[in-house]
């Protein structure tokens, strides 16, 4: 598998986000690998977790494409968990027409959790993604069959258009 570090990735972007583009080989959550200072878009991602985590505490450390979006969304705060919702449909629809949303941050093919999002909030939102692909070792979990580089570009571009999108209609 190629890993995913900057001098493939960053040819192949075709927006703003990933720019500022971080990788490791291993970490222990991709959404500790991103400075405090880290600007908006800027994008963190592991070949491999060692503590990364889901929702209700599960974790998620052995899927093919994990990694980090920093958001820095206006206020009101009470507006940002949306971000969750602009980012599971970014990864659905990159997925595409099989995927849907199991809301408000999973996403399914054929009923199988194939993605999650977390996102964590401070004075910015970090949207952290993990996609199976290739296969996965959870028991009952989907994954898709795709190009990591090429999923990963799809996926920040359709969040940058969503976010935008999204700011747009506030």
């Amino acid at each position: 598998m190629r890993r995913l570090t900057p001098d493939v990735v960053l040819p192949a972007l075709r927006g703003g986000f990933g720019r500022d583009y971080h990788h490791a080989d291993e970490t222990e959550t991709t959404q500790r690998m991103l400075p405090t200072d880290a600007p908006h878009g800027a994008v963190a991602l592991a070949e491999r977790q060692t503590a990364g985590r889901g929702r209700l505490g599960r974790t998620w450390v052995d899927s093919a494409l994990m990694f980090s979006v920093v958001l820095r969304p206006p206020p009101p705060v009470a507006n940002w968990p949306e971000l969750t919702l602009v980012a599971a449909h970014a990864v659905a629809d990159a997925i595409g027409p099989e995927a849907t949303i199991k809301h408000p941050n999973d996403v399914l093919v054929d009923g199988r959790k194939v993605a999650g999002i977390l996102a964590e909030a401070s004075e910015r939102v970090v949207l952290g993604i993990g996609i199976n692909v290739g296969g996965t070792s959870w028991p009952g979990a989907g994954w898709v069959e795709r190009d990591r580089v090429e999923l990963l570009v799809d996926v920040l571009e359709r969040l940058e258009r969503g976010y935008e999108e999204w700011l747009s209609r506030r």
